[in-house]
């Protein structure tokens, strides 16, 4: 029986584990530091239990800093991605990335360590996405467009032909894109529009 641990318990979190059961994995363990009935990661480190780990945190930051906490630890990072997901033999999924249903990357994209790539998302060919990226459902990335890392691209937007997109960077809901944006930037509407900078 392939036992793994999904580190996070939230709602996010057991969208994760549906897909990891779906990828073979029978025994699901949460971890959840703030929450008693999961156990935390130090009692996790404590059992010795020697089974790798995926996460479901949608925070970008938290999620990094759970990332760095596992590798400190030797521990086994996994990609999930799920049966429905169509996925180019040309693209290249970096570690602890986890792929939604019904989405489509194309050839030659490169997705980066820890990425989300939600529900119905379309990447198209050569896009590179950063790092720690969060792709909200619906997401449309037309060829060769770049997002930097820790960004979140909000539900149902749309980004045009050869954007790119900043680090630390929020693009709201339903934007359109169809100009470069800075790094740490609020930006979001139809077009899509700087609102303001933001700290990390």
């Amino acid at each position: 029986m392939q036992k793994i641990a999904i580190y996070g318990a939230s709602g996010h979190g057991k969208v994760v584990a549906e897909i990891a059961k779906l990828a073979g994995y029978a025994d699901i363990l949460y971890l959840d530091d703030g929450i008693n009935e999961y156990i935390s990661f130090e009692d996790f480190l404590q059992k010795n239990l020697q089974i790798p780990i995926a996460f479901g945190i949608g925070n970008n930051y938290i999620r990094a800093k759970l990332y760095q906490k596992c590798i400190a630890h030797t521990l086994e990072i996994k990609t999930l991605i799920h049966p429905s997901a169509i996925i180019s033999n040309g693209a290249t999924i970096a570690e602890g990335t986890v792929i939604m249903a019904g989405t489509v990357i194309n050839t030659d994209t490169k997705i980066g360590k820890c990425a989300i790539i939600n529900t119905s998302s379309v990447i198209e060919h050569d896009n590179i996405i950063g790092d720690f990226v969060h792709i909200s459902p619906q997401v449309a990335c037309a060829g060769d467009v770049k997002i930097g890392a820790y960004t979140h691209v909000g539900i149902g937007s749309c980004i045009i032909q050869g954007i790119s997109i900043g680090s630390n960077t929020i693009i709201g809901a339903g934007s359109v894109v169809v100009k470069n944006i800075n790094n740490q930037t609020l930006a979001y509407g139809n077009p899509c529009k700087t609102i303001k900078e933001i700290s990390q």
